[in-house]
């Protein structure tokens, strides 16, 4: 079985390539966020490829459609495994993000992003949001599948409703997951553990600082996977 765990570096290009070769590929994948990509561009995918990774690109694409689709094909040279899109920007947008990745050698899973895990029914209510959180993150996963979206992420919170929803070959990618004994600290609001994300339904988990933090990522991605062995 491949491994269900995307290491989040979040962190400088030299910190991250550090990280990255302390772990092995064939126990995890990686995704490079907006930090990470924003400091060196589209060249620290291929640095990544080049280590056998697997790569998440957590960019969040948000605007019109026709720019949402550009910026896509601009990466369809680029080894991605999954890319990113937020669902709030509506079916024209998430239609031309479709579009776009057909475009790929490979084509890279496509998901939409629900609501972030750092906010919580007050922050969305401050936004405009009347929904509460299961709503609104229904809603835009329900709207991410019938616009040919493969599927979404989500917090740990809604994996349930979401699995129920919209059957098994959907795809719920989850932050804000921890071990029992993980970080505890930090800015993310809807969280869970492992034991508590897997069996809830989620195909894949996001880790960063608990294991991008220790001294030896590799030894601290070595407890993830036998929690997640004794979990399965």
């Amino acid at each position: 079985m491949k491994s269900q765990i995307i290491v989040a570096l979040d962190m400088s290009f030299s910190d991250a390539i550090d990280t990255a070769n302390k772990l092995d590929p064939r126990n995890c994948k990686i995704k490079i966020g907006s930090q990470l990509f924003s400091s060196e561009g589209p060249k620290v995918i291929e640095e990544f490829t080049k280590l056998g990774f697997e790569i998440f690109l957590d960019l969040k694409f948000h605007d019109i459609p026709n720019t949402v689709s550009r910026s896509i094909k601009e990466l369809k040279d680029l080894k991605i495994w999954m890319i990113n899109i937020h669902a709030s920007g509506g079916s024209e947008m998430l239609k031309s993000a479709v579009e776009a990745i057909s475009e790929f050698k490979s084509r890279p899973i496509l998901l939409g992003v629900t609501v972030l895990t750092s906010l919580n029914n007050l922050l969305l209510k401050e936004v405009g949001i009347k929904f509460d959180i299961n709503s609104q993150v229904l809603n835009l996963a329900q709207l991410s599948k019938a616009n040919g979206l493969d599927g979404v992420v989500c917090s740990p919170n809604e994996l349930v409703l979401l699995r129920r929803k919209l059957g098994d070959d959907f795809v719920l990618v989850t932050p804000g997951v921890r071990s029992e004994k993980g970080v505890k600290e930090d800015d993310q609001k809807r969280t869970a553990t492992f034991k508590e994300a897997l069996q809830r339904g989620a195909d894949f988990v996001v880790i960063g600082r608990e294991i991008t933090r220790n001294k030896n990522p590799m030894e601290a991605l070595g407890a993830v996977l036998k929690e997640m062995e004794y979990i399965n």
